[in-house]
């Protein structure tokens, strides 16, 4: 029952229609039997000052941040956490006293589902689709795995530029090289972790990949693939990795791991029934 009282939260981005987020927070909250509601905002570019602007002046508690706005909402914030101006991208935003201030998530919620794979991760090589802000995190995350070596592909050379610049005053220890899209070939047989960070074979696009069929084909079988793409599930990049034997991880853990960190984080409570959270999820999928 949403009354006046009701405490709000939500996910801005542009579409946001097929966000899930809303699915698992709000099972969640009745989980926890609170007075709150998580609700999608489609939310153009041009938009977003004001977006914030208004969420302030109704009191909105905490929201998450998806495409496209990661990095472009930083400017609009009181403050950014250090692990968010490390990665250069905020996905969650938390009100305090009429302040908003941005973190990022998504580098716990990327590592956990790999935690469960015991790996000597300074001797792999991670090679890293799209340059944007989930790329971002990503990167912070192969870092701190301490991945012997990062590498990023991209189409746009001058993006190429700046994400790799962007990197060199970073507290983190980043081994990061970018290439342009037409290395991919010859980075793919030496890949020990394999990550699309790119929109491609996301919902309706679902036959898409980012690759063909025949630069998969040369990934080792002892790789893992992970899609940040939670919906397909699996995608048509991770169909492709299972079918050369690689081990795939899709975005689903992902989402959820990140959501629960950003769902403590608004609470201010030391757990949130993460169990419950997947499951909403994986029963919403089918």
């Amino acid at each position: 029952m949403i009354t006046g009282k009701t405490k709000l939260l939500g996910v801005i981005g542009y579409p946001v229609e097929h966000s899930l987020s809303p699915v698992m927070h709000n099972a969640a909250i009745a989980q926890l039997g609170i007075d709150y509601v998580y609700l999608p905002f489609p939310i153009k570019p041009e938009d977003l000052h004001t977006a914030i602007q208004g969420f302030a002046a109704i009191g909105v508690v905490g929201f998450s941040v998806t495409i496209p706005h990661k990095q472009a909402i930083m400017q609009f914030l009181s403050a950014v956490e250090p692990i968010a101006q490390a990665v250069g991208a905020v996905n969650t935003v938390i009100n305090k006293n009429n302040n908003f201030i941005g973190t990022n998530t998504d580098i716990e919620g990327f590592l956990a589902p790999l935690q469960t794979h015991q790996q000597d991760w300074s001797q792999k090589v991670a090679v890293i689709l799209g340059n944007g802000g989930a790329a971002r995190a990503v990167v912070a995350g192969c870092a701190k795995l301490g991945c012997a070596e990062i590498h990023v592909v991209g189409r746009n050379v001058h993006r190429l530029r700046d994400f790799s610049q962007s990197w060199e005053n970073s507290p983190l220890q980043v081994n990061l090289n970018v290439h342009k899209w037409d290395e991919l070939p010859r980075l793919i047989p030496q890949t020990d972790l394999l990550v699309n960070t790119t929109p491609i074979g996301m919902y309706p696009k679902v036959d898409e990949s980012p690759l063909s069929a025949a630069e998969m084909a040369n990934l080792s079988p002892q790789a893992i693939a992970y899609d940040l793409i939670y919906t397909p599930n699996p995608t048509k990049f991770l169909q492709q990795a299972q079918q050369v034997g690689a081990t795939a991880i899709d975005g689903l853990e992902m989402l959820v791991q990140q959501g629960a960190a950003a769902l403590k984080i608004w609470l201010q409570r030391q757990s949130v029934p993460v169990d419950v959270m997947r499951q909403a999820l994986q029963k919403h999928l089918g």
